[in-house]
């Protein structure tokens, strides 16, 4: 459950690696090989028998790849991780800022022609597609994956558990999700569905595959006939009893490629996650179309909605028992690794934890410039007098999935730290008081968080929120707050909310509430509001102590005084009487 603080791959280990690769390459006939960080379910987590690209790179980053070709290679990261892969990857890699360079530029430039080997299981449709639009000189050449040909000790493939998630926590049962999605198929007989937490949503399952996310390894074709097949190990469903009814039929994962070839068309897939093997083996007339459990997903039912309350507010009190333990530590008396334990016994002790929901990042002065730091026992730093400690958390309870950051002050903070960490605080502020138009999309509220950092040349790297699951993905889509955020908010969707400003080598703030769209009441004058709000689900105290109040607008002081008066009302009587003495003293108005 809880993470471990090992180095998973060392850089030394890289260089033979990348040597064996080649090895491989020559007797297979290509150039070059892609090693994406993916596996066939193209979920952000992997097991461990997927961790391909860490086990030959040494890169352990949630987002990246790999090109190997006979003399050069390179690991393409984005800005999240420019400082991490320096020091995982050793030189023989080139480290290429990606997307900025985009593989395709980077092979053309590097090798003008041959074959370029691939997975057709790792690699999607519009990934394909894509990149044979942009290569010039090189070919694309499907191939078995050549990674685990020289992986001696590759872990088995995982075989979690699957077990029900209650109606009464998913708000609907998976007949009806069927028989509705079937309704929307059009002119489709069949959709094809490979990603893990769409399968888990929509035959209300949730599984074990991969850590820190609540979901089955698994296939599915859902049927116009409103029956669905799934393919799973028989093995996983041992426990789920009659559950799945009627409606769906399970068959071994072997039987799923005979199946693709046996349907008759039209057949839906989405392009953007259904692998290059699943249309390569698909005989019938393929339809391209979204994944038709996205959006369903993403709008929360009442009951899940709920949850998501309910265990927001267990998960705030751990929150403020850990906060309260860290109050009192001397500055140069505890470690990272301390702070992670501490936390996430505090989570395990509401006894209904089932996961943290990703592992705890807790950066200490420089290590919290580092965007999805993950400390070692290597990197570990012990807590010292005028640090910052950013501690990104987060957990899985059957009713909710929780995502929160803090930020707090290791002795006295300088100036320099409490302003931007008051501008960061301020655009927080900004989304959540947001009052906005129906239609808006992510992109169109990314700016808000942005603004008074914007004011004195300052900005972050990464997005100021992403969708979260139900007990499911703690990153879900298809909704995000970011530039890239394409797709109108709608209600029941569940966002983080998390602006943030890092200084490479001194310090990082960030300040995450998960928040959620709901319909804004009528303003005087109106008789029906066509506008959304967010909903604040996070109640968990923001450190006063880096605020400059000067610098906050007294909206902005009377949003975060009264945020804190709900916080004390809501998380004080879950607490005992000298934690609750503490939340009275962090949540004391300025």
């Amino acid at each position: 459950m809880f993470q471990t603080f090992d180095e998973t791959a060392s850089p030394d280990q890289g260089p033979p690696r990348l040597q064996a690769l080649r090895g491989a390459m020559e007797r297979a006939g290509v150039d070059g090989f892609l090693v994406p960080r993916a596996d066939a379910h193209q979920g952000e987590y992997v097991a461990p028998h997927d961790e391909r690209l860490s086990w030959l790179t040494g890169f352990t980053g949630s987002a990246g790849w790999c090109v190997a070709l006979r003399e050069r290679a390179a690991v393409f990261i984005d800005s999240r991780y420019t400082v991490q892969v320096q020091s995982q990857v050793a030189a023989d890699f080139e480290k290429v800022d990606w997307p900025a360079t985009s593989l395709a530029e980077w092979i053309d430039a590097a090798l003008p022609g041959g074959l370029v080997g691939f997975d057709p299981w790792l690699l999607t449709v519009t990934q394909k597609r894509e990149m044979e639009k942009a290569l010039s000189g090189p070919t694309l050449a499907p191939c078995p994956n050549l990674v685990d040909e020289i992986w001696q000790d590759q872990p088995a493939p995982p075989q979690g558990a699957v077990f029900a998630q209650p109606v009464e926590l998913a708000g609907m049962a998976h007949d009806e999700k069927i028989r509705q999605l079937a309704q929307g198929l059009g002119k489709a007989r069949a959709c094809v569905i490979t990603l893990p937490d769409s399968i888990a949503w929509l035959l209300n399952i949730r599984g074990s595959d991969v850590a820190h996310n609540p979901v089955p390894h698994a296939f599915a074709i859902l049927h116009a006939d409103a029956t669905v097949t799934l393919f799973i190990d028989p093995a996983k469903t041992a426990d789920l009893g009659d559950h799945l009814g009627d409606s769906v039929t399970c068959r071994p994962p072997e039987d799923f490629e005979s199946a693709l070839q046996a349907l008759a068309g039209p057949v839906q897939i989405d392009p953007a996650s259904c692998p290059v093997a699943v249309i390569d083996a698909l005989a019938a007339e393929v339809i391209e179309n979204g994944d038709p459990c996205i959006l369903p997903k993403a709008r929360k039912t009442a009951a899940e909605l709920q949850g998501a309350r309910d265990a927001h507010l267990r998960d705030g009190a751990a929150m403020v028992r850990f906060l309260s333990w860290l109050d009192a530590q001397a500055p140069g008396t505890i470690s990272e690794i301390d702070v992670v334990t501490r936390l996430e016994a505090e989570r395990a002790s509401t006894n209904a934890l089932r996961e943290i929901s990703f592992d705890t990042i807790a950066g200490s002065g420089p290590n919290g410039a580092i965007v999805h730091y993950r400390v070692t026992e290597g990197t570990s730093r012990t807590l010292t007098e005028g640090d910052l400690m950013l501690v990104d958390s987060g957990g899985q309870y059957v009713d909710g999935t929780t995502d929160i950051t803090r930020t707090m002050p290791v002795g006295d903070p300088g100036p320099e730290q409490s302003e931007a960490f008051t501008r960061v605080l301020k655009g927080m502020i900004a989304v959540s008081r947001l009052r906005f138009p129906k239609g808006l999309t992510g992109r169109d509220i990314d700016p808000f968080a942005r603004a008074a950092l914007w004011e004195v040349g300052l900005d972050y790297g990464h997005g100021t929120g992403h969708g979260v699951g139900a007990y499911l993905s703690v990153h879900e889509g298809p909704q995000r707050i970011a530039r890239t955020g394409t797709v109108p908010l709608e209600p029941g969707m569940i966002l983080s909310n998390e602006p943030g400003f890092y200084r490479p080598g001194a310090f990082g703030i960030r300040i995450e509430n998960l928040i959620a769209v709901e319909h804004a009441p009528a303003i005087e004058g109106q008789t029906v509001s066509d506008s959304l709000r967010f909903e604040t689900l996070t109640y968990v105290p923001i450190d006063t102590r880096l605020v400059v109040p000067d610098l906050l607008t007294d909206a902005e002081r009377d949003w975060l005084n009264d945020y804190h008066a709900e916080v004390l009302a809501r998380i004080g009587p879950q607490l005992d009487a000298a934690t609750r003495d503490w939340l009275e003293g962090a949540c004391r108005a300025i």
